[in-house]
């Protein structure tokens, strides 16, 4: 094996480990968002993640329909319309018409869907700062490297 393949063997490894990493992460991404939501007495949280996304996408682009939803977070209306419903029925989010439009459905935050809103966009920020500081030791070139290859990786996998 000359040294170019055992370059692309160690990187393989390496992101198999990233994905193994990434996929506990995720596991834990709740529960995390939970006891943070509980130390600051919110008392009423999403049990699954994507509908704290859910209420994130309101959040940034509201009053939006299940269609504006479903595009921007790439699911499918019927899969928005059952998250829309439990959060409705938990008190999350309020549905209302415009008044150009009384046929379809508009969703909006409630106050406690906005409590839930802002404490996700805190720990975006904080996540995009321990992110940002992690490549603070790449040069600018390298920094292009790696952005080239992620999107070709993303690219890669989408295509799949």
């Amino acid at each position: 094996m000359d040294s170019n393949d055992r370059t692309k063997q160690l990187l393989y490894d390496q992101f198999i480990r990233f994905l193994h990493v990434y996929e506990n992460h995720k596991d834990t991404e709740i529960e995390h968002f939970l006891s943070i939501a509980q130390r600051e007495s919110i008392d009423k949280i999403p049990q699954h993640l994507t509908a704290v996304h859910m209420i994130d996408c309101i959040g940034k682009h509201e009053p939006i329909n299940n269609t504006g939803i479903a595009d921007a977070m790439n699911l499918s209306k019927a899969s928005i319309t059952k998250i829309g419903n439990k959060l409705l029925e938990e008190g999350f989010v309020k549905r209302t018409k415009m008044n150009d439009n009384k046929k379809e459905s508009y969703f909006r935050l409630s106050p406690q869907g906005k409590k839930i809103f802002e404490l996700h966009e805190r720990l975006h920020v904080l996540e995009a700062e321990r992110f940002y500081r992690a490549l603070d030791k790449y040069s600018e070139p390298e920094l292009k490297i790696i952005q080239q290859f992620l999107q070709d990786s993303s690219m890669h996998m989408e295509s799949r």
